[in-house]
Order: C-alpha cells, then structure tokens, then sequence
C-alpha cells in the first residue's frame, strides 16, 4: 500500500471532482442522459463484483473500509463521464465510438499504469485488450440503453 497518503486524496479527488462538472452539464441534459448512466453504473458495479472473485483487477485502497475500491470510478468519472460522452456525440455514432476509444484507450493503457505506481490498483488477470474489449462492450450498452430511451420517451 505504497503511497496512501497520496492515493485516498486522489481517489476522492476523482469522485468530487467529477460531480463537480454536472451543473455545466445542464439541467436537461442531466435530466436526458442520467437513467442510462446510472444503468450502466450499476452494471459497472456488479461487474466489479466479479472482478473481485475472477481478480481480473485489484484495488489496494478504497476512501472508505466499506465501500469497494471500485466505487470513486463507477460513481465518479464513469457516470459523470458516460453522461459528458453522450452530451457532444448521442445521435452521432461513429463520433461516440471514435470519443470512447480515444478515452478507453488512455485509461487502458496510461491511467491502469498510473494506479499501478501509485498503489491505488492494477490489473491481475485482465491484460489490457481484455479491459479495452470490456469498455467497448459497455459503451455500446450505453449508447443502446440511451437509444431504446429515446424510443420510448418519442412515443410518449
């Protein structure tokens, strides 16, 4: 646990910081893009679940003894993320996929190696293609859960 005082700060950083950006969303946008955020949170979440069983990736720090390691990325940059993602590119697919390779590309393969020397985490069973695939996929659940979304709420 190499560099704790150093990590937590980080790890809360990321959590505040990203909530911090939702008022420069905008109200309707929050309003528009939340529900599948928040869908895809919570399946982010239980996949976390089974990243722990499988040790796909391992978190040596958490901000809290009661909440997973997890927990700053599902809830912070991923769902504030997923939603900034969809604001500049829903209805524009191939700018949407083009925006979440660039960003799935850099957390790959720059931020994991970042949380490694930091001791925050790493990856244990997973290489890095694997995650990247596991982005791909969810961003494509994403992209759909905001799309049957739509659907619905045109024929409301």
């Amino acid at each position: 646990m190499k560099n704790l005082k150093v990590a937590k700060p980080i790890l809360l950083g990321m959590l505040v910081l990203s909530w911090l950006t939702l008022p420069l969303l905008g109200k309707k946008e929050i309003k528009r893009f939340l529900p599948a955020s928040v869908l895809m949170s919570v399946l982010v979440a239980l996949e976390m679940r089974l990243a722990k069983k499988r040790r796909w990736w391992w978190f040596y720090v958490k901000i809290h003894p009661k909440l997973s390691g997890g927990f700053p990325f599902t809830w912070g940059p991923f769902l504030v993320g997923s939603m900034w993602i969809l604001r500049f590119t829903y209805g524009k697919f191939v700018w949407y996929l083009l925006l979440n390779l660039i960003v799935d590309t850099f957390f790959t393969y720059k931020f994991v190696d970042m949380m490694k020397s930091l001791g925050i985490g790493s990856l244990v069973r997973l290489k890095n293609y694997q995650l990247s695939l596991l982005f791909f996929i969810k961003s494509l659940l994403l992209y759909g859960f905001q799309m049957i979304r739509e659907k619905r709420l045109e024929g409301l």
